[in-house]
């Protein structure tokens, strides 16, 4: 079986008569850590909307584990081990963390329960301190925390994060880092976009950089790290 989870190829996605997309091609192996990168409005979160079929594709194919899912409902490639924290993070306010946490459990795509409810609140201890509070009454912070235990609770095989600490304090941005280092440790692949490149390439293998739609790097997160003039021609402000 392919080392492949998900892939796509000449993905091209339109919002409107936007031309978003212009021929993508995407790969995540299992277990790997990739750093979606690029300044606003390049279209990384329309690169993940599009594989998830949130957003419909013009021209494309998208594959999970080499199976082709072109065009499959969002909720298939849910149940098919993939989880996605998206950038508003879509808790339910007026239900409880313990609550926001239980309505997603279930098995993995292979049958696993190693991710409790227990679990994923030792991993996340301020949550255990407010189980009963209601999501609306959480800090932005630990309405992140709420998200990704929530996508913990379907036992993912590949974990999404759309702008990871967008608007955290640095503190609770630091508690999230740790988090995501503890979630690679457990073997699941993670596809991350955060506007803090030091931080998003300290904590994944490969960096993939996004220009008006199209890949214009694709290597190693050491390499963006070591690069101040790659770092600053297509990331900077």
């Amino acid at each position: 079986m392919s080392d492949g989870l998900l892939e796509a190829a000449g993905l091209h996605a339109y919002y409107g008569s936007s031309h978003i997309l212009h021929g993508v091609d995407f790969h995540i192996a299992r277990g790997e850590a990739l750093a979606l990168m690029g300044r606003n409005g390049t279209g990384k979160t329309t690169l993940i909307r599009s594989m998830l079929g949130l957003v419909p594709l013009r021209h494309g194919q998208v594959r999970v584990r080499g199976r082709d899912m072109t065009g499959a409902p969002t909720h298939r490639l849910a149940r098919s081990g993939i989880a996605y924290v998206p950038e508003g993070r879509g808790i339910f306010p007026t239900l409880s963390v313990k609550e926001n946490l239980l309505m997603a459990a279930r098995p993995g795509a292979d049958g696993r329960r190693d991710w409790t409810l227990e679990r994923v609140l030792h991993t996340f201890p301020r949550l255990a301190e407010r189980l009963g509070h209601g999501g609306g009454q959480l800090s932005g912070g630990e309405q992140q925390m709420l998200t990704i235990g929530r996508a913990l609770m379907t036992h993912p095989d590949l974990l999404i994060l759309d702008e990871a600490t967008e608007g955290l304090a640095p503190l609770i941005a630091r508690e999230i880092w740790r988090i995501v280092r503890d979630i690679r440790e457990c073997g699941i692949a993670t596809v991350i976009v955060d506007k803090n490149h030091s931080a998003v390439t300290a904590v994944t293998d490969r960096a993939m950089i996004l220009v008006k739609g199209r890949v214009v790097f694709d290597g190693t997160a050491e390499a963006v790290r070591d690069d101040s003039e790659l770092v600053l021609k297509y990331l900077g402000v």
